[in-house]
């Protein structure tokens, strides 16, 4: 269903730390965003969308819903490592 992409999830979940005033790894509680448990398993994201590593990444990098947008804020390889992390979840 999902091809594996690049990135490293063990250094995705240190990324993960600028996420987790907002979102929850381990449940699907809602802070003041949603919970990110098993979030390539869900049928569709928020937005609608599909969950797949282009969706996903463009939440990241565009933000809305009140998410800030993290395209300036993180690298490439830092945006793949969190990608690959978020897929373990």
């Amino acid at each position: 269903m999902m091809a594996a992409g690049k990135g490293d999830a063990a250094k995705g979940k240190v990324v993960f730390g600028y996420c987790t005033s907002c979102h929850n790894a381990d449940s699907t509680e809602k802070k003041s965003g949603p919970g990110l448990k098993g979030l390539y398993k869900k049928d569709k994201l928020n937005n609608g969308k599909k969950p797949a590593d282009a969706s996903v990444k463009a939440r990241i990098e565009e933000g809305g819903g009140g998410m800030p947008p993290y395209r300036e804020m993180l690298s490439e390889a830092e945006k793949e490592d969190l990608l690959a992390y978020l897929r373990t979840l």
